[in-house]
């Protein structure tokens, strides 16, 4: 049994808590936030404590860390910490849900955050620090770079390149064989049929009225096929 350190005290952290107590092998020992944001010693019944001391009291080579961290600053925020974590000796561990739907040659990077109801197809490939919140499709042979964020129910086409820091609204649709650039936004609804430029934004899906009732659409088929 690995034991752990959650990076937070924030929703995020609980929940993170939550799933490695009831879904994997691991043990959850303490929590840990910056210094000044230290309001009270415990959270979820566990000691929290400074990062800044944290390898003092919860040594790397004894404890590995998690860092669900959100997708403010376009994941920027979270990469930091990442890499800080990093600098200072401790291995990340990633939970995967066991209610996601993967194959045995998933690849999967370090401190990522997959929830329930992920279909992941073969040959996917999904670096370090990513969110895969639930009920997401990525599609086979899609790469997804670290630091990606993706909300629900996105969908991302086989064969697709997704940037490093891109952030993914619920609804998204990602055409097939589309590289999305690093950092770009691609918002709730948004539906992307092209490459993407970095760091661009891609917001709403619009939709047209077209002429007759949806009562005739049987009919109208049918006359079309005579």
């Amino acid at each position: 049994m690995e034991k752990i350190i959650i990076f937070g005290v924030s929703q995020l952290a609980s929940l993170a808590h939550f799933y490695f107590e009831h879904d994997t092998p691991h043990q959850v020992v303490a929590f840990t936030v910056d210094r000044d944001y230290i309001e009270e010693n415990e959270f979820r019944g566990l000691p929290v404590v400074a990062f800044e001391d944290i390898e003092e009291k919860y040594p790397p080579s004894e404890f590995k860390m998690f860092l669900p961290i959100s997708f403010k600053q376009m994941s920027f925020l979270r990469k930091a910490k990442y890499e800080e974590a990093k600098a200072k000796g401790y291995q990340c561990v990633s939970y995967v849900s066991s209610k996601a739907t993967t194959w045995p040659d998933l690849n999967v990077g370090e401190n990522c955050f997959i929830f329930e109801d992920n279909t992941i197809q073969p040959f996917v490939e999904i670096g370090n620090n990513c969110v895969l919140w639930s009920g997401n499709h990525i599609g086979h042979h899609t790469v997804i770079k670290d630091h990606v964020f993706i909300t629900s129910h996105v969908v991302i086409s086989g064969c697709c390149e997704i940037g490093e820091n891109s952030f993914f609204g619920v609804n998204a649709t990602v055409r097939d064989e589309t590289i999305i650039g690093k950092g770009s936004l691609i918002g709730m609804g948004a539906i992307i049929t092209k490459d993407t430029p970095e760091f661009s934004i891609w917001l709403g899906a619009k939709s047209t009225m077209r002429e007759g009732k949806s009562i005739d659409i049987d009919s109208i088929s049918h006359k079309t096929k005579g």
